[in-house]
């Protein structure tokens, strides 16, 4: 990784002419600053800011990265980490990466070079590398939602009980002929569903039905819409959906209603990772409800614990794990 004497070292000038070109001060020619900036480009080097932040004072600000807000649990999580992140005296600031690689990549750049003083994210799994080098710069890091590096603390739910408890509870409303649609099996959390679901379907027997959705997602509510006729399409005698998120779910509902479907008299729903809208339909939905506030609560007090730690200390990484509750309503 790039210092800043290899900056100094390239643009031909001392490390202090350096520092107070990359601070934009008067005191330096222009010819030099584009000496140094040019320099900065070659060597891709990236500031510590983090121990900037420490000799100056911290910016008491928090970058987090979530694929969405619109209408999911990382809504709910959001809510809750800027609770505890205000409580704290702390802000943040947020940043949607639709489970976009590059998105990602662009977000966790940008949130590196803007004094943030630590970060959240429920992570792709594309970019590991990348995040594994802004831990070691000194920025602290917490996933959530999605555990994809377990060298790296994590506030998670255990997605498989989800998935095995979500189809044992239709099953046990009478339902045999169950398909799951779910996202990319390239992120933990919809493949640990997947794996529950699997586990419930071969222990009772029953043959599975199972639609994996795109990687990079701009229509969650389309991928429930689709996956529910690729269901109907393949198995007509479907009696139950289990939905990876509520989202799905509301495009199932509309693709059951768009075939003159009725539910649940005919096939019954329930989505898998619930949170407060799915009370809120105009036919309520049955889910595995996520505590996602807590979830967000408890990633800011981890991710606050690491950072006031010793400079000099290497934080024990802390692994949490939360639990699903089902609740029941109208759509099964």
């Amino acid at each position: 990784m790039a210092t800043l004497k290899d900056v100094a070292k390239l643009a031909c000038v001392d490390v202090s002419t350096a520092s107070r070109a990359l601070n934009d001060s008067p005191c330096v020619h222009p010819d030099t600053k584009a000496r140094v900036y040019e320099a900065v480009k070659k060597l891709s080097y990236h500031p510590n800011l983090l121990a900037k932040g420490l000799r100056q004072g911290k910016r008491h600000t928090i970058g987090v990265l979530v694929p969405t807000i619109n209408l999911s649990v990382f809504a709910e999580i959001s809510q809750g980490i800027e609770m505890e992140a205000r409580r704290l005296g702390y802000e943040t600031v947020i940043c949607n990466t639709m489970d976009d690689p590059a998105a990602e990549k662009e977000c966790l750049n940008r949130l590196r070079s803007s004094f943030q003083d630590g970060l959240l994210i429920a992570p792709t799994g594309s970019n590991s590398k990348l995040i594994r080098d802004i831990k070691e710069s000194g920025i602290s890091v917490v996933q959530i939602v999605r555990r994809q590096d377990d060298h790296i603390s994590s506030v998670v739910s255990d997605y498989r009980e989800s998935g095995f408890k979500g189809a044992k509870y239709l099953v046990g409303r009478g339902c045999r002929h169950i398909g799951l649609i779910d996202g990319s099996m390239k992120i933990i959390p919809y493949r640990e569903r997947y794996d529950g679901y699997k586990e419930a379907m071969a222990e009772l027997g029953y043959e599975e039905n199972f639609v994996e959705s795109p990687v990079v997602r701009g229509d969650y509510f389309k991928d429930g819409y689709d996956g529910t006729n690729i269901l109907l399409d393949g198995n007509p005698d479907l009696d139950g959906i289990l939905a990876a998120a509520d989202m799905h779910g509301i495009g199932a509902i509309r693709a059951l209603k768009d075939r003159g479907i009725p539910f649940p008299e005919k096939i019954k729903i329930m989505s898998l990772s619930g949170h407060s809208i799915g009370g809120m339909l105009e036919t309520t939905m049955t889910s595995m409800e996520m505590p996602s506030v807590a979830m967000g609560k408890k990633s800011v007090q981890i991710l606050i614990d690491e950072m006031d730690g010793p400079a000099e200390a290497v934080p024990s990484k802390q692994h949490v794990m939360f639990h699903f509750s089902l609740v029941e309503r109208e759509t099964t």
